[in-house]
């Protein structure tokens, strides 16, 4: 009989137990009960715990409680399983477990590749290479994808969740609304405090495996003066600014309002010391109230050029006033002996580094750069260099460029505020839509994983949907493995995935997405789109090759009738994905094919007739495939109807 002892009395040391459990009795299901106990001075067994506890040298976590470390050495009958916090012995258990076989591909049960076999000998110790391995909510969230994305993230090596904004309503809205899919789906309005009730409720699911938990972003520069910005990025007719608080608001074309009625996107006067003071009180409010938060993301609005215009604010950048309202955060927070970490955001105008103001206190912040606008085609190099950089005029400058930019820039802000930085990423956001054979874009996100390390980034948080696995999670996993060892291959995670997830016929299905790549290439899909110029996917020369996919993926259809039932779970999942998937690129491939030879009025009527004709298969496919955010990403090709561009 198997026994686990708990040599750690700890809630995430106890769940952690009871995962090694019950993965155990399903690789072993004739195996007997395995009980657990409680046991510090036990000898033999599974023994789970903290390092020190087994008098395991820790020294290589620079900061404990943030970066991980993964000991396991076991045999055939137990061994120990250890980190060096809580959260790493969860993660040691994961680790050890997947050693053995077990893989998770997909959330939820349906994404679990449990093999039936004995137990084998495991020795591997690893600190982590990045500190920093998350994700954040976006798109149409539903209740059951968050909990269940939650669970998935460290079972894939990710110890880091943010929960954007204090109530996340326009996302749930997106979902239960069906926005963009009413015709297929009638809408389920949810409450504003039933989704404070489903924040909370992530927020435990995130504590009970000690995941660093990073919270809020945007909203802040609206809800510090009384104004109800969880809306979203839509006007609001009906949301009044407060008189007392409007000589606070950003003086924008001589008028003090909410930025084009958005709340999201408004800022306000930071050059105004009563409303640094009602910003910096707010703030500090929230963090006294909330201490379980590992990092508070105190963000300016959202959008661009919503800048205060008045005499005071012109003489300094907004990043000068940011700086100094952080300086106001780090002072007040010190006052109230709060030890509150905070993440502020290199970000749209704020991306053009301060000029005079430095942070006081590096050690209390975290820097973090979010290339909203950069180009997915192509991963930045170490040490870029940029001929020239533009100069900053106050609510004309676009947003950045290129990559390299971002980076100089960042590097730039590194002498103002000397501090730890992280990468806020949008792979998941839209882009992975621009990328439909997915194996190009899982490249990406290896390749952007070390760039970002190189250039000293200590990790990422990807913003991205909740339902981002269509057609299939590789794309994620490359992203969650890379993290957390960078030593490991592209072309090793291409194989480790495809053979488990599709069986005898992972070649079969690696070969139809490498065809996809192929013909309906990212850099056609991809690299124009932040341009916004009409008709810049004119492209005679690709009609052949997008009308060339349409029978290559009819004819993988038929090829996986004879495939749609697996020996595992995970696996029908995965080629019934797959086979919907061919029936998406054809849709898509008749609608770019009309795109590229400049039939705009056609090509928009084909995009409208498919994103109709699929979202049918959205009830069926929801836990993977994201509807709504599969039409916005469109909208940047087709010109159709979109309430969230950025």
């Amino acid at each position: 009989m198997y026994r686990i002892y708990k040599i750690t009395a700890d809630p995430v040391v106890d769940y952690a137990a009871e995962e090694l459990k019950k993965y155990l009795r399903m690789m072993m299901p004739r195996c007997g009960e395995i009980i657990i106990s409680y046991a510090p001075e036990a000898k033999d067994g599974f023994r789970l715990g903290l390092m020190e506890a087994f008098g395991l040298d820790v020294s290589e976590a620079e900061i404990p409680d943030l970066d991980d470390i993964v000991h396991i050495d076991t045999d055939e009958e137990g061994g120990i399983i250890a980190g060096n916090n809580a959260r790493s012995v969860l993660l040691a258990v994961y680790k050890y477990l997947t050693i053995n076989g077990c893989r998770w591909l997909f959330p939820g049960v349906d994404g679990e590749y449990i093999p039936i076999k004995a137990i084998e000998p495991v020795k591997y110790h690893k600190l982590a290479d990045s500190r920093y391995r998350g994700y954040c909510n976006e798109g149409a969230e539903s209740q059951q994808a968050m909990l269940e994305t939650i669970e998935f993230a460290p079972k894939i090596g990710l110890n880091t969740y943010m929960l954007e904004f204090d109530i996340p309503q326009a996302y749930y809205d997106w979902y239960y609304n069906h926005t963009y899919n009413e015709a297929n789906r009638e809408p389920e309005p949810v409450d504003p405090n039933t989704i404070l009730q489903w924040k909370r409720a992530c927020e435990a699911e995130i504590a009970k495996r000690a995941l660093q938990f990073h919270d809020i972003g945007h909203g802040w520069t609206a809800s510090a003066f009384g104004i109800e910005s969880g809306g979203g990025w839509v006007a609001n007719p009906d949301n009044p600014i407060p008189e007392e608080s409007r000589p606070y608001l950003a003086l924008i074309d001589g008028k003090r309002e909410l930025f084009r009625g958005i709340a999201m996107n408004t800022n306000f006067c930071m050059s105004n010391p009563e409303g640094r003071k009602i910003m910096t009180d707010y703030v500090c409010d929230y963090a006294e109230a909330n201490p379980h938060v590992t990092f508070l993301n105190v963000w300016l609005a959202d959008y661009q050029h919503n800048h205060c215009e008045c005499d005071v604010c012109r003489t300094k950048r907004p990043s000068d006033w940011y700086v100094i309202l952080l300086n106001d955060l780090d002072a007040e927070l010190t006052r109230r002996n709060l030890a509150t970490r905070i993440v502020f955001n290199v970000y749209s105008d704020t991306a053009y580094e301060p000029t005079c103001e430095y942070i006081k206190n590096p050690a209390r912040f975290t820097m973090q750069l979010g290339a909203i606008s950069r180009s997915y085609t192509y991963s930045v190099e170490k040490d870029p260099k940029v001929d020239e950089l533009k100069p900053y005029v106050l609510n004309q400058s676009c947003r950045l460029d290129t990559m390299e930019e971002y980076i100089v820039r960042t590097n730039l802000w590194k002498k103002f505020a000397p501090c730890n930085s992280l990468s806020y990423e949008y792979h998941f956001w839209k882009h992975q839509f621009y990328a439909p054979g997915t194996l190009c874009f899982a490249k990406r996100i290896c390749e952007d994983v070390i760039s970002y390390r190189e250039n000293g980034f200590l990790g990422i948080i990807e913003d991205g949907s909740q339902r981002c696995f269509f057609p299939n999670g590789f794309s994620f996993y490359c992203y969650g493995q890379k993290l957390f060892d960078h030593s490991v291959t592209y072309e090793e995670l291409e194989e480790d995935y495809f053979t488990h997830a599709y069986g005898d016929q992972w070649q079969l299905a690696l070969d139809y997405l490498k065809a996809v790549d192929t013909y309906m290439p990212q850099t056609y899909m991809e690299a124009k789109h932040t341009s916004r110029i009409p008709n810049n996917f004119y492209n005679p020369a690709m009609e052949e090759k997008l009308l060339a996919l349409v029978p290559i993926a009819k004819d993988f259809e038929a090829k996986l009738d004879e495939h749609k039932n697996m020996p595992a779970r995970v696996q029908t999942v995965a080629m019934r994905l797959l086979k919907l998937h061919a029936e998406y690129v054809q849709g898509l491939a008749k609608a770019m094919a009309l795109k590229c030879l400049g039939k705009d009025d056609e090509a928009r009527d084909a995009a409208l007739s498919f994103f109709d004709e699929f979202g049918r298969h959205e009830v069926a496919i929801e836990r993977y495939y994201d509807h709504m955010l599969m039409v916005h990403a469109m909208n940047v090709i087709f010109n159709t109807k979109s309430t969230m561009d950025q």
